[in-house]
């Protein structure tokens, strides 16, 4: 791994952590997250194996990132402040489910590189794994639908929180003492 893998991955988690103690829900806030793994997927990866079992293996990654990222979403309170701005909060569970995601990737990673190599070259041979870009696919796949459906998650319940917040009904003004009904239409509003 490089120093910008290192990095990126840091970027990764702070931008979570940094939720645990409240932040407004903006759209720059929801589209940063999606930037830097697409940064990162035009890096890595150039092609989806299809050989082998490489389709199978990009799959699981896929689903473990989904998986992952639609529970960090839904373990992230989102709310009005009492200036009705949308803050997100990140619970612990939020947390510690974002930091398994990068840091199963990066777990891996290091594990191949520093002598775990040849353990992964023979699982790959046992369930014809034709090549590493298959792994690469498989954890790329991961990080991207992580995110995207933490933001998915994240960005519907914003959205459905403004939604109740323009259905709630205003109340009509109660007729004044004194003035003929009459002049008042049936919704309560001065005709």
């Amino acid at each position: 791994m490089t120093f910008s893998d290192y990095l990126l991955n840091g970027v990764l988690v702070a931008l979570v952590l940094v939720q645990i103690r409240g932040r407004r829900l903006t759209t720059s806030m929801l589209l940063r997250p999606i930037l830097i793994v697409g940064v990162v997927a035009a890096t890595y990866l150039h092609t989806l194996p299809t050989q082998g079992h490489d389709v199978i293996l990009a799959l699981v990654g896929t689903a473990a990132g989904t998986l992952l990222g639609t529970c960090c979403g839904l373990a992230t309170s989102v709310f009005r402040d009492n200036d009705g701005h949308v803050i997100v909060k990140a619970g612990i569970l939020a947390a510690l489910l974002w930091v398994a995601g990068v840091g199963s990737r990066l777990a891996f990673s290091l594990y191949s590189e520093h002598g775990g190599g040849p353990a992964v070259a023979r699982f790959s041979i046992a369930n014809h794994i034709t090549s590493t870009q298959a792994w690469v696919a498989c954890l790329v796949l991961m990080a991207v639908t992580e995110v995207v459906s933490r933001t998915g998650v994240l960005a519907w319940r914003r959205n459905s929180l403004q939604r109740s917040d323009a259905a709630v009904p205003v109340p009509a003004p109660a007729p004044q003492p004194g003035l003929p009904r009459s002049i008042m239409g049936l919704d309560g509003r001065w005709s």
